[in-house]
C-alpha cells in the first residue's frame, strides 16, 4: 500500500515508524523539518507543501492509497485533503485538533460537500479509550463484539491477584471465558495450559459479555460500578469526559488551575463539582478527598505534571490511576511505576489507522497491544468440511473465541464443531495473522 504523510511532525514520524516496513511511505514536509528518526527509515521524502499541487505530483499522489494530513495547523491538513480529493481516489484522513473544525466537518458529513473520508481528533479517541475502561473497573483495556454479546478485557496481574502464579489449567475460569494472550515485559504471547502468571503480567480475556462480568466480580474484585470519579485537567478530554461520566451518573470533580476556563467549565457541566486549582497540591487533593475516588483520571497536556498527580493520588489510596500520556515512549515508564492505565492520544490514533485504512481487508476486526495482536472476523466457506475444533489444524498459533451462528454467539471448546457460514473472531499474532485469513479462505 501506497500511503502519503503531509506533515514531519511527532505524529507523522510514528505513523512513517508504525508502518514503513510493510508499506510505501512518503513523507511531505519542508526539509528543515527532516528529523534524524525519519533519516533512518526506509522512506521516501518528498520537500514541499502538502497543499500545492506540484509538490503531491511529486509525491505520486496519482498512486497513493491513502493520504494522511498530519501536521501541527489544523487548517494546512484540512485544505491538503481537500486538494488530494480533486487529485487521487487515495482515502484522506484529517487530524484536527480544534472542536469547531469538527463541529464545521461534521455538518457536512454524508453531503454532496463531503470530501474528506475521515477526520481524526486525537483527544476524542483518547476520551472514549478511557470512557471504555471507566466502565470496566480494574480493565486495562475493553473491547466489544457481536453487538455487545461478547467483548474483550485486559487485566493486569497485581500482587494481590488470586492467579498470581498459578497455572492457566489450574484456573477455574467459567464456561464462555477464554486466555487468548498475555503481555509480559511488552512482549504479547498466546499461553497455553503450562502458562503461568506472573506479576505485572498483562493477561487478555475473551468470551461471552456475562462469563466476562462475572470474571471480574469473582477474581477481579469489581463487586460494583465506579461510583466517583475526579480528573485533572479540564482541556478537551477533561472536559468530553465529564460530560459522558454526567450521562451514567458518575459522580465526578474536576480539577483546573486556569481560572477562565473554570468558568467555561461550570457553564457546561451541570453535575459536575468544577474545582479551581493545582493537581500536584497535596492539601488540595487532601482536602477534595480525591484519594477517595474510584477512579482518577489525569488528562493535562504535560506528561510529567500527569505522573505527579498520578502517583500523588495513587499513594493517596485512590483505587485506580488512569493517565494520559502525549510521549507515546513514556508508556511503558509510566505503567512500570504504578499507573495502572497509560494512554496516548497518538497511540489512540494509530490504532485508528492500522484497524480503518491500513489493515483494508475486512477480516481484520481490531488490534491490541499496540498492533502486536490481531483478532480476526472471518466467514467459514460453504464448501468447509464440519469438523471439530480440537481436529482442525490451523497453519499458525491462534484461537478461536468467537463463533456467531446466526444470531446466537458462541464461546467454543474444543469439542465444538466449525459449520460452514460460521462467522469466527479469532485471535492470533501479527505476524501470523496472514496465515489464518488465507487458511479460511480456502
Amino acid at each position: 500500500m501506497k500511503i502519503v504523510v503531509f506533515g514531519a511532525s511527532e505524529m507523522g514520524c510514528l505513523i512513517a515508524t508504525e508502518f514503513f516496513e510493510d508499506h510505501d511511505i512518503t513523507i511531505i514536509d519542508k526539509e528543515e523539518n527532516k528529523t534524524d528518526a525519519l533519516n533512518k527509515l526506509d522512506i521516501s521524502f518528498v520537500p514541499g507543501n502538502g497543499s500545492n499541487i506540484n509538490t503531491l505530483k511529486a509525491a505520486n499522489i496519482d498512486d497513493a492509497d491513502v493520504f494522511i494530513a498530519c501536521t501541527t495547523f489544523d487548517e494546512a491538513n484540512i485544505v491538503s485533503c481537500l486538494t488530494v480529493s480533486r487529485l487521487s481516489r487515495a482515502k484522506t484522513v484529517c487530524f484536527v485538533s480544534k472542536p469547531e473544525y469538527i463541529e464545521s466537518l461534521n455538518l457536512v458529513k454524508n453531503t454532496q460537500y463531503e470530501m474528506i473520508d475521515v477526520v481524526i481528533w486525537p483527544e476524542e479517541l483518547l476520551t472514549q479509550e478511557i470512557f471504555r475502561i471507566i466502565t470496566v473497573p480494574d480493565a486495562v483495556d475493553v473491547e466489544n463484539f457481536a453487538s455487545g454479546k461478547a467483548r474483550l478485557l485486559e487485566y493486569r496481574i497485581k500482587e494481590e491477584s488470586s492467579l498470581l502464579n498459578k497455572k492457566i489449567k489450574d484456573c477455574k475460569f467459567r464456561d464462555e471465558t477464554l486466555v487468548v494472550a498475555v503481555t509480559r515485559d511488552e512482549d504479547l504471547f498466546i499461553p497455553d495450559g503450562e502458562t503461568e502468571f506472573k506479576l505485572n503480567d498483562k493477561v487478555i480475556f475473551m468470551g461471552s459479555s456475562t462469563s466476562l462480568d462475572i470474571l471480574a466480580r469473582e477474581i477481579f474484585q469489581s463487586q460494583s460500578k465506579v461510583k466517583t470519579a475526579a480528573i485533572i485537567g479540564g482541556g478537551s478530554v477533561g472536559l468530553m469526559l465529564a460530560q459522558n461520566l454526567e450521562k451514567i451518573n458518575i459522580k465526578t470533580k474536576i480539577i483546573e488551575q486556569d481560572y477562565k476556563r473554570c468558568e467555561d467549565l461550570t457553564e457546561v457541566l451541570k453535575n459536575t463539582l468544577v474545582l479551581y486549582g493545582d493537581g500536584t497540591n497535596m492539601e488540595l487533593l487532601m482536602q477534595e478527598d480525591i484519594g477517595e475516588s474510584d477512579v482518577v483520571i489525569s488528562v493535562t497536556n504535560n506528561d510529567e505534571k500527569n505522573l505527579l498527580c498520578s502517583l500523588l493520588t495513587k499513594q493517596m489510596g485512590a483505587k485506580k490511576v488512569i493517565t494520559r500520556v502525549s510521549k507515546s515512549a513514556n508508556i511503558s515508564l509510566f505503567e512500570k511505576v504504578g499507573i495502572d492505565v497509560a494512554i496516548s492520544p497518538k497511540e489512540a490514533s494509530i490504532t485508528e489507522i492500522r484497524n480503518n485504512f491500513i489493515n483494508t481487508d475486512a477480516e481484520i476486526l481490531a488490534t491490541v497491544e499496540r498492533g502486536q495482536g490481531r483478532i480476526i472476523e472471518t466467514l467459514v466457506p460453504d464448501n468447509f468440511k464440519e469438523i471439530s475444533l480440537m481436529d482442525l489444524k490451523l497453519p499458525a498459533k491462534a484461537i478461536i473465541a468467537i463463533i456467531q451462528r446466526g444470531h446466537n454467539v458462541i464461546i467454543p471448546k474444543g469439542m465444538t464443531k466449525l459449520r460452514p457460514k460460521d462467522l469466527l473472531l479469532v485471535f492470533t499474532l501479527e505476524e501470523n495473522s496472514e496465515k489464518i485469513i488465507e487458511f479460511f479462505r480456502g
